[in-house]
C-alpha cells in the first residue's frame, strides 16, 4: 500500500517534469540571436529571468516601443517567412535569456507602451507569420532590460 501511495504522488511531478522540459526546449517560442546569446519568450513564468509587462497608458511605461512601417528607420525588424531564413539561428543553450510577458508589471521588470506613433526607446519593423509586433517587443525589451542599442541581431 505504501508502494501505490507514493506511486500516486510521484506521477503528478513526473507529469509535471515531462511537461516542463517539453516546453523549455521547444524551438517554437519566438526567439532571436545576439551575439552568442539568444532570446526566447517563455509561456513558463517561473523559468524567466526577465518578465515584460504591457501597458496602454504611456505614462505608466518604462519603455516605449513604436511599430513603424518603414523597416529603414526601425531599430530592429523582424521578417522572418521568406527564403534564407536562419534555422538553427536560436538553439537553447545555458546562455539562452528566457524572457515572459507578464499579466501585470513583477519586480523591476519593464513595462512597456506599443504604439504606431509618438516618442519611443525602440522603433520596431513586424512582418512575420510567426512574431506578432508585441512579442517583438518584448524580446526586444527583455534582451537588453530596456537599455541600449543592438549591433545584430537574427532570427
Amino acid at each position: 500500500m505504501l508502494r501505490f501511495k507514493f506511486l500516486a504522488s510521484a506521477v503528478p511531478v513526473l507529469a509535471a517534469a515531462v511537461f516542463a522540459r517539453a516546453e523549455i526546449g521547444s524551438v517554437s517560442h519566438p526567439c532571436i540571436a545576439l551575439g552568442d546569446t539568444s532570446v526566447e519568450l517563455t509561456s513558463l513564468f517561473w523559468t524567466a529571468g526577465v518578465h515584460v509587462a504591457f501597458t496602454d497608458d504611456p505614462a505608466q511605461a518604462t519603455v516605449r516601443v513604436q511599430i513603424t512601417e518603414d523597416a529603414d528607420t526601425a531599430d530592429f525588424a523582424v521578417v522572418d517567412d521568406g527564403l534564407g531564413s536562419e534555422p538553427d539561428t536560436c538553439q537553447t543553450s545555458p546562455s539562452t535569456r528566457l524572457v515572459s510577458i507578464a499579466a501585470q508589471p513583477v519586480d523591476d521588470g519593464q513595462v512597456v507602451y506599443l504604439s504606431s506613433e509618438g516618442p519611443a526607446d525602440y522603433r520596431i519593423y513586424v512582418r512575420s507569420k510567426t512574431f506578432s509586433p508585441r512579442e517583438a517587443a518584448a524580446l526586444i525589451v527583455g534582451a537588453r532590460g530596456g537599455h541600449g542599442r543592438f549591433e545584430a541581431a537574427s532570427l
